[in-house]
């Protein structure tokens, strides 16, 4: 019976990975990845099988169920088997799910953390999660239910919703259903810790915008204390309504 390592890849290029996470892959005599990992960690485990097991949103590539059965299978016939994460095992990633399975086969595992798109974003746009004053929490959110439907809440200083891209709009309404002001700053980022990431800033009212910008791209979206841009006054929805574009930045 070999054990099973969970590594979070991170949200982008393959150098985001961590030491202990690059370590633990070349060790690997199966690996199954996600579909937003980087293809060039191949090289770091080259001997391993290689096996997809994506998710994009809500529509399954691979049904949960047989990624748990695909887990328990090979960790019953090689020493290491590795499941590689995009972004932190434990953020969104249903982690749980996977543990259970494999602790009901009595099979031992280790979870290695990775980076998150929010911390990701963060770094991309040189905008602080936290603030010294104003800034004392942070919430994880997905935008989007099971269901299908949007969701926007007020639960934090800084609120950073996941899997976003295609309902901004939505999202906007849902954030000043949810009590935030209008010209609070909302910050987006898709393709965070690639090369080609995409920043734009707007507001709560004007996030629509950003719709069409981010199309087709994994985009998070902080709104709050940790979207404010550093040492630039706060843009409000006048601002973005005299000039008619927010900022972008590629």
């Amino acid at each position: 019976m070999g054990r099973v390592v969970f590594i979070g890849a991170g949200p982008g290029s393959a150098d985001l990975i961590t030491l202990r996470g690059a370590r633990r892959l070349a060790q690997a005599d199966v690996v199954l990845y996600d579909a937003l990992t980087d293809p060039a960690l191949r090289e770091l485990a080259p001997r391993a099988r290689w096996i997809h097991v994506g998710k994009r949103g809500f529509e399954d590539s691979t049904a949960q169920d047989t990624i748990n059965a695909l887990l328990v299978k090979h960790a019953s016939r090689s020493d290491v088997v590795v499941r590689l994460k995009g972004g932190d095992p434990s953020v969104f990633g249903r982690l749980e799910e996977e543990l259970q399975a494999l602790d009901d086969a009595g099979i031992g595992c280790e979870v290695v953390p990775g980076v998150t798109a929010a911390i990701a974003a963060a770094a991309e746009a040189q905008r602080p999660l936290t603030r010294r004053g104003n800034g004392r929490s942070v919430s994880l959110t997905t935008a989007m239910t099971r269901s299908g439907a949007m969701q926007g809440s007020r639960s934090a200083d800084t609120e950073v919703f996941y899997m976003a891209g295609k309902q901004l709009a939505a999202l906007s309404r849902r954030l000043i259903e949810a009590g935030w002001p209008s010209d609070t700053p909302v910050c987006v980022v898709s393709r965070a810790g690639w090369p080609d990431a995409l920043r734009s800033d707007h507001t709560v009212a004007t996030l629509p915008r950003a719709s069409l910008l981010h199309a087709g791209r994994p985009t998070v979206a902080t709104v709050g204390a940790g979207a404010v841009p550093l040492r630039t006054r706060q843009m409000t929805a006048a601002d973005t309504s005299a000039s008619g574009v927010d900022t972008v930045k590629p």
